[in-house]
């Protein structure tokens, strides 16, 4: 029996904050009626997501064996690599204008367009590389907004680990958090290469310390969509089920 396909359409939506109108890629499931409640998956890297991850897929599949609950997923794009770095890197020039477009600005259209919770645990964020590091960092500044963080390989530095030592409320969040045990050298955008693997570990160090609540595995690969697309299912299963 084949498996029915949510619908993906294409929604303009413009942030005062960041002063750009942008494009999102809305997924809606198969069996989508306003007389159901949906949590909300943000997911940075949108157009990735979808093409690289195959997220709509997973969902499809997911939702069709009744292996999670009702999930909207909204793609946020970039433009380049140079917008992305400005935008998810901790000490990029866009990147508080980034955190509040989230939380103050696409949060409260999405509510408004879409028969979502209204509540922390029924939004998530998620992102692979910078993608995931800027959804932990929207997280740690908006816990009542988003209770629920994919990270899938983030990019981590000193800042990104004092943001966690210094955050209060830990029980607010629930993360799943994967790396790639071959994630040694890998290429940045500021053209050098960097280990991702134990400044990954000392993030995960630091989140048992503090008492997050926390899925963590390392996964035999390199930092690629090749494993992350393959572990999208089981990341999707583990916060939505």
């Amino acid at each position: 029996m084949s498996v029915p396909k949510g619908s993906i359409k294409e929604v303009t939506f413009y942030s005062k904050a960041l002063g750009e109108e942008l494009t999102l890629l809305v997924y809606l499931p198969a069996v989508f009626s306003p007389l159901y409640k949906y949590s909300l998956i943000l997911a940075q890297d949108g157009k990735d997501y979808f093409q690289f991850g195959r997220i709509g897929r997973a969902a499809d599949e997911l939702l069709h064996n009744r292996e999670i609950e009702n999930v909207i997923i909204v793609g946020i794009p970039y433009k380049d690599v140079k917008d992305r770095r400005s935008k998810y890197h901790p000490q990029g020039e866009k990147h508080e204008s980034y955190l509040r477009f989230l939380a103050h600005e696409l949060v409260p259209f999405l509510d408004k367009e879409f028969p979502t919770y209204q509540i922390g645990m029924g939004r998530a964020l998620m992102g692979d590389s910078l993608g995931a590091t800027v959804s932990l960092l929207a997280a740690l500044k908006y816990p009542h907004t988003f209770g629920k963080i994919i990270l899938q390989s983030p990019y981590v530095n000193e800042t990104v680990l004092e943001l966690v030592e210094n955050f209060t409320t830990p029980h607010l969040l629930q993360l799943y958090h994967v790396v790639g045990t071959n994630e040694i050298e890998v290429p940045t955008t500021d053209g050098k290469k960097k280990n991702f693997i134990e400044p990954n570990r000392r993030l995960q160090e630091l989140f048992k310390k503090k008492g997050f609540a926390c899925f963590y595995e390392e996964f035999e690969g390199e930092h690629t969509w090749k494993y992350w697309q393959k572990d999208l299912p089981r990341a999707l299963k583990q916060n939505f089920r």
